[in-house]
């Protein structure tokens, strides 16, 4: 990885100026400076390295057509290409919208589990408690988590108030560790 952090936000901010004068190399070097923190965001969040690829070029051209929407005075750019990076990740995942049925999504429970059995056990544990749980809950889990709405989205789609979807997703997945790990 590089020094990204290690930068200091003078000088990121004396190559946003470069590049706001229209210097073709100053994008060419904070591409080197920053292009594995964006890819490694993008990729975390997609796991799809061609779509983190994309979403790496898109940042960067952003970055080549707009580079006044970034000040310095507010922070300093590593992070905030991460963040940018973050946010068209999470827009590529949105407009996938998932094609399977929960019933079909096999969840990674603990990077230890040893062999198909167990993993077999803890999906089927994981599906009970889904069937189990107050259709309200449920219904926000599946919503947050398999079709990528944000807390705001789900309260504006359902109609209920915020802190409601926050406590109904926070207790669904209390429900699903305490049946895992029973």
């Amino acid at each position: 990885m590089s020094t990204a952090g290690t930068q200091p936000s003078s000088a990121d901010a004396a190559l946003i100026a470069r590049l706001r004068s229209g210097e073709q190399d100053a994008i060419a070097e904070l591409y080197d400076r920053y292009s594995s923190l964006v890819y490694s965001v993008a990729l975390r969040v997609l796991a799809d390295s061609s779509a983190a690829e994309d979403v790496l070029q898109e940042v960067f051209m952003q970055l080549w057509r707009h580079p006044a929407s970034f000040d310095a005075r507010r922070g300093n750019l590593g992070p905030w290409l991460a963040v940018i990076a973050r946010h068209r990740a999470i827009d590529v995942l949105r407009k996938r919208r998932p094609q399977t049925d929960v019933e079909e999504v096999v969840i990674a429970i603990d990077a230890d589990l040893e062999g198909k059995a167990e993993r077999a056990r803890a999906a089927e544990k994981v599906r009970a408690s889904l069937h189990t749980m107050p259709e309200a809950q449920r219904k926000a889990l599946e919503m947050a988590f398999f079709e990528g709405m944000t807390h705001t989205e789900i309260a504006a789609q359902t109609g209920e108030p915020l802190g409601t979807v926050k406590t109904r997703i926070r207790a669904a997945l209390v429900a699903l560790r305490r049946a895992v790990n029973v």
